[in-house]
């Protein structure tokens, strides 16, 4: 198993959450972006910097995630491509995205991305709050020992 984020947009306190879980249960964990980013000195930890481009880190995780990997991202398109491949989905508000409830996200976000080609003003997404960082915190404690019980019994 191995963890994948869409590092681009990812908050810098889910990134430190994401360290300290690497380190703790020994996974490793790759932040991929299409810049440069600073990450822990760790066995566990590494950047994967991708060229420039419309969705690039997005394919390159896609192209790299295996069967039961875990990827961070709130980009439903790039979870709903994870969730094909076998892996494991995680939004950085803690909800893990399935197959009962990804194509639910999908047809939202056209939803939403109609309403803004036409003309109306949608708003994004709150900061987050400690709330959030705590759910996600739990969810990815939740999700990790799930996918490392499996992977001992295999």
């Amino acid at each position: 198993m191995q963890i994948w984020v869409d590092a681009d947009a990812c908050p810098r306190v889910i990134k430190e959450i994401l360290y300290r879980a690497a380190e703790r249960v020994e996974v490793r964990l790759t932040l991929v972006a299409n810049k440069p980013l600073q990450v822990p000195r760790s066995p566990w930890i590494e950047a994967l910097r991708v060229p420039a481009g419309f969705d690039e880190a997005d394919h390159r995780i896609v192209e790299l995630v295996s069967d039961g990997d875990l990827v961070v991202t709130g980009d439903i398109p790039l979870a709903a491509a994870v969730i094909d491949r076998g892996g494991h989905v995680l939004g950085p508000r803690g909800e893990e995205l399935t197959e009962e409830n990804i194509r639910e996200r999908l047809a939202m976000r056209d939803l939403m991305d109609h309403l803004r080609s036409t003309g109306v003003e949608t708003g994004g997404p709150d900061a987050l709050g400690k709330g959030d960082r705590q759910a996600f915190a739990n969810g990815l404690d939740r999700l990790l020992t799930r996918c490392l019980k499996r992977n001992q019994k295999s």
